[in-house]
């Protein structure tokens, strides 16, 4: 099969796109870019197609060069057949490929290796054949140094015909088809580690985590991810042991209609062997498979759920270039004070103390008050980390000459990011906590610029990050920061070194580099400038220059996603209409107006020019809202303070497969169980909240010793 071919049967996607496509990957495009800017070739495919095709081209090369590494064994080994040959390459499964070349495998010492150099493989074929009547006497001849008595070589005749059970595809794909449809996987408690969850006050938070998986049985093809991988996770941690299991009696009964064909001497005997192979070689292997099989799903699972998070994350709302303060909170080591400008500078910082040990709130309102004044503050982040609450109720309290917003804002990953690389080049004269307030700040300004520093597993908007595939969590959630920041767009002349990393075909060396020149030569004022930068060749440029924004510039359109390919496009639509090309920006009536066919060519199409049209409309349009502010209820400071049937503000900040988590304004977050977000049937959490959406939820229950909050959002008005 050709790649093309089983791109197609994957995913059911348009031959001519899928063919078009595969030939802009292998030209180094991007998803964005081809995405974006090719949708005449790709038949107007979106990100998420095009990554189902760089998903699937990645599975047929690996595919691909494990047949060819298989191959190249056997061609050694001198047992490669035409016939076998055509059966690999015609394979399109790597399980099915697998077992094909289980029989050729070298193997490590096996009793079944053991008894074929004992001599004893001629005895096991009699056997297989079920025409010997006498196998005692028949066995007798097989005996030697090696082989003791007529039972030793009946045992090794039985361990070959073990082995050769354990390769048959249709015996493996049969107990494949039970695991599939009738695996349970049940769990018992490790006995030393029972009592460390026996009471609420147990100094064991994990053993009470994990106490409900301590005697669980589900069925394997049922059980939802989140509870696979928390199970795992306990047993990982050595709080349980867990087993695969299925009707063991009902196996065997189908392994013997596939193999017995008669009842005598040599049926026992294979009847043995049956077993023994089963319980020593099948059942072990496959049912390793099917949980692997199943904990690949549950990743996927969890990855998916992480990759929505994230892009909703940073996609978030932006308050935009303001003069922000932002604070750090703390008790004992007090609360950390950065004044930034509206580019995100940092202008002053100071640790003031209003909270107790020291409990100087009227210096610490004192200070914050002549800040605001002294830098013109138009708006006050404040971390949700320890003292949060107690910060914010200090802070509306006071009241300043003008009107300023204040925030509550996420601290997750703050604290990698202030002990990163990225902040010491950052900030190298300033200690970590100094950082850690900035990027408070800075996430409150443009979540997506500060969040593209901290390692994505790092931010806490997914669950079991450090249990799941790690290379698949990283493809996933790198793909998703570079959907989202080329979503945006990137301002050249102040985007971080993280920030531009991202852009199509930039990368981190040349993101570097264009921060050097900048840094050398001054902001950047065209887009032509940008190809002055060192090792940024033409194909660079082609993949980057539509995502990268210049403000101000002699050309308006380099403020825009028109990509520089198509400026003589727009100018010629500016002189048809006898205006500039900056008069033509912004002017909707004109623009749709257009006959957009007069301006189609061999390469140029109406998706293409739909696209100039519409960001002409409003170009460098930022897709994101504004920040809202939001305030929680001033009265609930602790867990204790929950009563049932309390209707609380709160903010949506994880969401997993399950429901969702909201904070609302305590240490705990509140679970929204899916069965509670709405009076109907949800298969989608996402269909009804998004990350960071503002909620207004009713409490359930309050498990103070556990520290359990059961929300809902169902009734509530």
């Amino acid at each position: 099969m050709q790649l093309q071919n089983f791109i197609q049967s994957k995913t059911n996607l348009p031959s001519k796109g899928i063919e078009n496509t595969i030939q802009l990957l292998n030209e180094d495009c991007t998803i964005p870019f081809i995405s974006r800017y090719r949708k005449e070739r790709t038949g107007n495919l979106d990100e998420v197609q095009i990554g189902e095709i760089v998903k699937y081209k990645t599975q047929f090369e690996e595919l691909e060069k494990r047949k060819l590494a298989i191959l190249k064994a056997l061609t050694e080994q001198e047992v490669l057949t035409a016939e076998l040959k055509q059966k690999i390459e015609a394979t399109t499964d790597l399980t099915v490929l697998e077992d094909i070349y289980l029989p050729f495998k070298k193997k490590r010492k096996t009793k079944a290796e053991t008894a074929r150099k004992n001599g004893l493989e001629p005895l096991a074929k009699m056997i297989m054949s079920q025409r010997v009547n006498d196998l005692e006497y028949t066995a007798s001849k097989y005996i030697n140094n090696e082989v003791e008595n007529e039972e030793k070589a009946l045992e090794g005749a039985r361990f070959i015909i073990a082995e050769w059970v354990n390769e048959r595809t249709d015996i493996r794909n049969n107990i494949r088809y039970q695991l599939e449809r009738f695996a349970t996987i049940n769990t018992k408690v490790v006995k030393t580690k029972k009592d460390d969850a026996s009471t609420p006050l147990s100094a064991s938070e994990k053993a009470q985590k994990f106490r409900d998986y301590f005697d669980w049985s589900e069925s394997l093809n049922r059980i939802p991810s989140h509870r696979l991988l928390a199970i795992l996770r306990a047993e990982k941690e050595g709080f349980i042991r867990v087993k695969v299991e299925i009707d063991n009696e009902r196996a065997l009964d189908k392994m013997e209609d596939r193999i017995i064909r008669s009842q005598n001497e040599c049926s026992e005997h294979i009847s043995l062997a049956i077993e023994d192979s089963y319980k020593r070689l099948l059942f072990p292997s496959l049912a390793n498979e099917a949980m692997s099989i199943a904990k690949e799903k549950a990743d996927d699972s969890a990855i998916q759920v992480f990759a929505k998070n994230l892009k909703q994350l940073l996609l978030g709302s932006p308050l935009g270039e303001k003069t922000i303060l932002a604070i750090d909170p703390g008790f004992r080591t007090g609360c950390k004070v950065v004044c930034l400008n509206a580019q995100g500078g940092l202008e002053y910082n100071e640790t003031i103390y209003p909270h107790a040990p020291k409990n100087d709130s009227k210096g610490a309102m004192k200070k914050i008050s002549s800040l605001v004044d002294a830098y013109k503050i138009e708006a006050i982040a404040i971390g949700n980390g320890t003292a949060s609450r107690e910060t914010e109720h200090l802070i509306r309290k006071m009241r300043f000459s003008k009107d300023v917003e204040v925030f509550v804002v996420s601290e997750a990953g703050a604290s990698i990011y202030s002990a990163s690389k990225i902040a010491r080049d950052e900030f190298p004269n300033y200690d970590v906590t100094v950082r850690g307030s900035v990027s408070i700040g800075r996430r409150l300004a443009d979540p997506l610029a500060e969040l593209v520093k901290i390692d994505a597993k790092s931010i806490g908007v997914g669950q079991y990050q450090h249990d799941v595939d790690q290379t698949k969590l990283k493809t996933s959630l790198d793909t998703v920061v570079e959907s989202c920041v080329n979503s945006v767009g990137v301002n050249v002349n102040t985007a971080s070194t993280s920030l531009l990393s991202y852009v199509s075909g930039i990368g981190p060396k040349l993101a570097e580099n264009i921060v050097n020149y900048r840094d050398e030569n001054g902001a950047f004022t065209s887009r032509n400038d940008i190809k002055k930068v060192a090792r940024l060749g033409n194909k660079a440029f082609e993949q980057g220059a539509g995502f990268l924004r210049i403000k101000n510039a002699k050309n308006p359109l380099d403020d825009s996603a028109v990509h520089p390919e198509s400026y003589s496009i727009v100018t010629k639509m500016a002189k048809d209409e006898k205006t500039t090309v900056a008069n033509l920006i912004g002017n909707k009536a004109v623009l749709q107006k257009i006959d957009l066919e007069k301006y189609t060519s061999a390469t140029v199409g109406l998706p293409t020019l739909k696209d100039i049209v519409e960001e002409l409309e409003k170009p460098g349009l930022d897709p994101r809202e504004k920040a809202k502010v939001f305030t929680f209820n001033q009265n609930i400071r602790t867990i204790n303070d929950l009563r049932e049937g309390q209707l609380l503000p709160g903010i949506v900040n994880n969401i997993t497969n399950f429901g969702c988590f909201v904070d609302i304004g305590i240490k705990e977050s509140g679970l929204v169980h899916v069965s509670n977000l709405a009076d109907k049937f949800i298969s989608d959490v996402t269909e009804i909240v998004s990350l960071h959406e503002q909620v207004i939820v009713k409490v359930l229950e309050v498990d103070v010793a556990r520290k359990r909050i059961q929300l809902s959002m169902k009734d509530v008005k």
